[in-house]
C-alpha cells in the first residue's frame, strides 16, 4: 500500500516506510499494514530475519498528526489510537520471536525513534540522528520509549533524553549502547541486510530460543532464567538442527538448516 513497503528476499523480509517527501512520518492506515506485515513474517517459514528502514533520508519522523488530529483534540481519541492502532506494531514486534533489525537511515524522532528501540538491534547510519522529541511538543513518549528506553542505555540517560528532547548523534549513539554499529550512510542498507541474512541462514529454532531467554531474564530472577534455558536446551539439543550442526563440525563443512 501507499506509504509501506514489504520485500522478502534471502530469508530476510524487510519493512520499509515509504513516505519520503514526510520524512516517512506514519498514517494509522500504515501502522494497521506495518503491524500487519510483522505478524506476516513471524508466520512465514521462509523468514528468518526482519529489517525495518525509511525510503529516502529520513527513517521516520514518528507520526503524522495531520492525518490523525483527533489525538490532539480529543482525550479518548488519543488514547485509542494509541492502544487500538499504533501500539498494535509494538505487541506485533514483542510476539515477533525472530531477529529484528533497524536500519536506522535518517532522522529517528518521538515515535520514530520509538519503532527503532522496539528492534533487536540496531544500525545507524554515520549522518543519522535520534530523539525522543515528545517534550517539546508538550507530549509523553506514547509508543514505548519510556519502556524501551531505559532497558537498553539505563534509567539515568534515558531520562535524560527522554525530558530533554535532545538528537543523538552516531557517534553518542554507538558510546552509550544505543545502537551496535554505525555504517557509512551508503552501506547502511547492504550491510544490515548481510547481517540479517547470515542470522537467516543459522539454527532457526536455536536463535527462537536465545531471543526468548533473553528477554524473558530481563524480568525474572536467575533461578527462574535458568530453569527456562534448561528447558529450552532439552528441546533444541535433539533438534535436526543440532544434528546437523555437529555432523558438519565433524566433516568440516557448512551446516544446512533447513526448520523454522
Amino acid at each position: 500500500m501507499d506509504g509501506i513497503r514489504y520485500a522478502v528476499e534471502d530469508g530476510v523480509a524487510t519493512i520499509t516506510l515509504d513516505r519520503p517527501t514526510a520524512k516517512n512520518a506514519f498514517t494509522l492506515d500504515m501502522v494497521d499494514m506495518w503491524a500487519e506485515y510483522v505478524q506476516q513474517a513471524h508466520r512465514d517459514p521462509a523468514v528468518g530475519a526482519l529489517v525495518l528502514t525509511g525510503a529516502g533520508d529520513a527513517f521516520c519522523a514518528g507520526g503524522d498528526l495531520s492525518t490523525i488530529s483527533d489525538m490532539t483534540s480529543r482525550a479518548m481519541a488519543g488514547k485509542e489510537a494509541l492502544a487500538n492502532r499504533i501500539h498494535r506494531v509494538a505487541f506485533a514486534m514483542e510476539a515477533m520471536d525472530k531477529p529484528t533489525i533497524a536500519a536506522v537511515n535518517g532522522v529517528a524522532v518521538g515515535a520514530g525513534m520509538d519503532m527503532a528501540l522496539m528492534c533487536d538491534i540496531r544500525f545507524m547510519a554515520r549522518s543519522a540522528r535520534m530523539g525522543e522529541g515528545y517534550v517539546k511538543l508538550g507530549l509523553v513518549p506514547g509508543d514505548g520509549g519510556a519502556y524501551y528506553l531505559p532497558r537498553i542505555v539505563g534509567t539515568a540517560k534515558a531520562l535524560e533524553l527522554l525530558l530533554t528532547g535532545d538528537f543523538v548523534d552516531a557517534d553518542e549513539a554507538l558510546r552509550i549502547g544505543l545502537v551496535a554499529r554505525v555504517v557509512d550512510d551508503e552501506s547502511l542498507l547492504k550491510e544490515t541486510q548481510t547481517f540479517a541474512a547470515r542470522l537467516a541462514a543459522g539454527p532457526p529454532l536455536a536463535i527462537r530460543m536465545i531471543k526468548r531467554a533473553v528477554y524473558r531474564s530481563l524480568d525474572t530472577d536467575l533461578r527462574t532464567s535458568l530453569d527456562l534455558i534448561s528447558s529450552h536446551m532439552g528441546l533444541v539439543a535433539t533438534s535436526e538442527d543440532a544434528r546437523e550442526a555437529i555432523a558438519a563440525m565433524k566433516e568440516k563443512r557448512t551446516p544446512m538448516f533447513t526448520g523454522r
